[in-house]
Parts: C-alpha cells; sequence; structure tokens
C-alpha cells in the first residue's frame, strides 16, 4: 500500500470553562467537544525521495514545516526511523483558523494514516500519546465521538454524543481571531457565568438537546465577542430561524446552532449566506479520523 486516503473531522464545543493557567502558559480548561460531519480528504503517498511535501485547495494554510501535517508527519518518522518521503494533499473544507480544530484534524490524519501505510500497528492511544505532542486537541481529534476533556485539552472521557438528528448550524465568518489574545483577554477572577458540564453531560444522556442547547456555556465568547459584533449578530440570525441554541465555538470565530428540524437549519443557512461565505448544514457523528471508508 503506498498511498491512503482518510476523512479528516471538525469539532464544535458544546462547552468552555477555564479554570486555570499553569506555569508554562497553557490554560487549564473542562470542555464538552463533538465531532461533527464536516471533513477535510486528506491523501498520503509515498515518494521517491525522503521529502515531506505539503500540497493543498486551499490558499490559507501554509505548505511548509509550520504547517501541523508537517510536524505530524516529521514526529512519526523521526520516532520511528523511518527514512521514506510522502506526499500530503489537504482538501479543505473545514473553515481554517476557526475554532473547529481543522489543523489538529489533519495532523491526527496523517498519524493514523502513517501508522496505518507503515504498518506500525501503534494502538489508538499510542497514537493519541503522540498527537498530544502536536497540539491539545489532536487525541481528541484521532478518535472523535463526544467527549470531556480535562487537563489542557488532552484529559478525555467519553460521553454519549449529540443525537444523530438533530441538524447543527455552522457559519464562520471572514474574521481572524488570535486564540491567545482571547485567552489573554479573559479575565480568570471575573468569569459571571460558567458551564454545568455535569448537567450538560446528562441533558446528553437523556436526548435533551433543549435544555442542553439553553445551559451551553462558552467562557470565551465574553472575550471575542467583545472584539467581534458578528457572533452576536450570527446568534440572533439562528435564534430568529428557531434555534434550540447559538454559541461560538472553541476561541471563536464560529457560531453553530442546535436544531430539531433540519428545514429551520436550512432556512437559517439561507439568511446567513446573504453576509456569509462559510455556512453549512451538518450532523454530529461517532468518528474521528476515518480511513478510505473503515475506522482506523
Amino acid at each position: 500500500m503506498n498511498s491512503i486516503e482518510l476523512k479528516s473531522r471538525a469539532k464544535i464545543n458544546l462547552s468552555i470553562d477555564v479554570l486555570g493557567k499553569r506555569e508554562d502558559g497553557y490554560h487549564l480548561v473542562e470542555m464538552i467537544m463533538q465531532t461533527i460531519d464536516l471533513y477535510d480528504i486528506i491523501k498520503i503517498k509515498e515518494l521517491e525521495s525522503k521529502e515531506v511535501i505539503v500540497k493543498s485547495n486551499s490558499s490559507d494554510i501554509p505548505l511548509n514545516e509550520n504547517n501541523i501535517v508537517y510536524k505530524a508527519a516529521e514526529l512519526i518518522r523521526s520516532n520511528y526511523n523511518i527514512k521514506k518521503g510522502i506526499e500530503i494533499f489537504i482538501e479543505k473544507n473545514i473553515p481554517v483558523a476557526a475554532g473547529m480544530a481543522g489543523g489538529s484534524s489533519n495532523a491526527a490524519a496523517v498519524l493514523v494514516g502513517l501508522n496505518k501505510l507503515w504498518g506500525l500497528n501503534l494502538s489508538e492511544n499510542q497514537l493519541q500519546e503522540l498527537g498530544f505532542k502536536l497540539g491539545a486537541d489532536v487525541p481528541f481529534c484521532i478518535a472523535g465521538k463526544a467527549a470531556l476533556a480535562k487537563g489542557v485539552g488532552e484529559e478525555l472521557t467519553y460521553i454519549k454524543g449529540l443525537p444523530k438528528d438533530i441538524s447543527i448550524l455552522i457559519c464562520k465568518p471572514e474574521l481572524f481571531v488570535s486564540t491567545k489574545d482571547v485567552y489573554e483577554g479573559l479575565d480568570l477572577n471575573n468569569i459571571k457565568y460558567r458551564p454545568n458540564n455535569e448537567y450538560l453531560i446528562s441533558c446528553l444522556e437523556n436526548n435533551d438537546v433543549e435544555s442542553l442547547a439553553k445551559n451551553m456555556v462558552n467562557v470565551l465568547e465574553t472575550v471575542t465577542s467583545k472584539m467581534h459584533e458578528e457572533i452576536k449578530e450570527i446568534e440572533k440570525v439562528m435564534n430568529e430561524s428557531n434555534a434550540l441554541g447559538a454559541m461560538m465555538s472553541g476561541s471563536g470565530p464560529t457560531v453553530f446552532g442546535l436544531y430539531n428540524k433540519k428545514e429551520d437549519a436550512l432556512r437559517g443557512k439561507e439568511e446567513l449566506l446573504k453576509k456569509y461565505k462559510q455556512v453549512y448544514v451538518v450532523n454530529s457523528s461517532e468518528e474521528g479520523v476515518e480511513i478510505n471508508g473503515q475506522l482506523n
């Protein structure tokens, strides 16, 4: 097998709480993440040469050693002393710099893909440990599903996710949000509303999406929405089209709404497309990285 193709899925946050800051600058979080069925396609093929080449249909990502997929490939090559070269093609569908773990998901796909391509037989746990060296979201992106994440995001407890029949409307405004600036703008001693993650998990277990949607909290939204009014404007459009609830994902600027009825989500999409280009209606997914239609 000299080439492999994978799906690399995005995530949304159903909650984010920030509990403190470590001495190394990383923030301690407690958040609920959910994989969704919006994905990039990652194609990996072996090369005669020994280099790592990154290509993409998107001009919004670096195609050199600054891309996390390049780092993922080098991590596997150096750890397992592999001299083969590869070309990685990223077909981008997940919005870039959006708070949806697009880059982390791509890195996860490269780890899973090279594990298969080179017959390394690493377990999911071993891949997740490797992934954590690349970024806190990578371990989650490998397995997908829904999880409560603690620590800096790497301590995962898998939970029941959103029901399949819930429609998720996604809108990414044409804004750039610096995750670093958002975290630095958060006053840890002055957070008024925090998510009750235990309650949200019980809502998921009971398929009570209405209560979940009304009680979702992302503490970072207070910072990002002050910088960018569009976040509240998008939420307003979603709520007016009968969303059960709408919230920002990650550090932004992507906003998502949860809907009982797909036609309501499609109505919201139509409205948002008048002003924004990157608008999608998707469902939740029980999968993370998928190999050629098979799970890793």
